[in-house]
């Protein structure tokens, strides 16, 4: 409950807004409490971590007039790194105490992405070994998403558009927004600009986020050919969906 809390603070399921940090700061909060009475409790502290890590790159996530910053193109000067720290410590006093879970092995993710002092330097294989393992304990499609994101970063977008196709045919993710948006991520890397441009515009139509959406149609509109252009010339490629 207090993921789905979470979660619901740092991008909101609809609205205006792309966050409620009222609602991050209360399972934060909660969170904190969590641990406190249950010290020894791996996954209470990885899920502690994990929302720290995570909120730490909430004020860089939206610039100006509320607009969505995807993670890529974040300005990580403004991440909070009293939060990075804090997370950073206790995920890696949590991690070698026992068996590892799901929430513990999210943070570690999140502190991978946080270290990274670009997005250049963001240690891709570490990333995809890390939901390899994820998947492995709790599979499902978002888990299997977001290892596709980090298996076209590993090995190529053509690798990481064969295993978003395997989630078409999985009812739970077929239609879900995040699904077309990194599709068009990776076909937008292969150059395959008017496919690329299509699956931003059905993921505009099924994000009921309006900053997601103007988003989403920003990414779309930037692909669309100039006149007497065949082809959009390629962006730096910073769709993907993590934020």
């Amino acid at each position: 409950m207090l993921y789905l809390i979470f979660n619901e603070g740092y991008t909101t399921t609809d609205g205006a807004d792309l966050t409620a940090p009222a609602l991050s700061a209360e399972a934060i909060r909660l969170a904190r409490l969590l641990h406190r009475l249950l010290p020894d409790d791996a996954e209470a502290a990885g899920l502690l971590a994990l929302m720290l890590l995570t909120d730490a790159r909430r004020c860089a996530r939206t610039g100006p007039g509320g607009d969505l910053v995807p993670l890529a193109e974040q300005d990580r000067s403004r991440w909070d790194r009293r939060l990075i720290a804090e997370g950073i410590d206790l995920i890696s006093r949590t991690l070698p105490r026992g068996q590892v879970g799901p929430y513990q092995l999210q943070a570690a993710i999140a502190a991978v992405h946080d270290e990274a002092e670009h997005a250049g330097t963001t240690d891709w294989p570490q990333i995809l070994a890390l939901y390899e393992l994820l998947e492995h304990l709790a599979p499902n499609p978002m888990v299997t998403l977001n290892r596709a994101v980090a298996v076209a970063m590993v090995h190529g977008p053509a690798a990481g558009l064969d295993l978003l196709d395997t989630l078409r045919s999985d009812k739970r993710m077929a239609r879900h927004h995040r699904l077309f948006a990194a599709r068009a991520h990776l076909l937008e890397r292969l150059g395959r600009y008017d496919d690329a441009a299509g699956a931003y515009r059905d993921a505009a139509r099924r994000a009921t986020s309006a900053p997601e959406r103007r988003h989403l149609t920003a990414r779309a509109a930037r692909l669309r050919p100039a006149p007497g252009r065949s082809e959009a010339p390629a962006g730096p490629g910073a769709g993907v969906t993590a934020s």
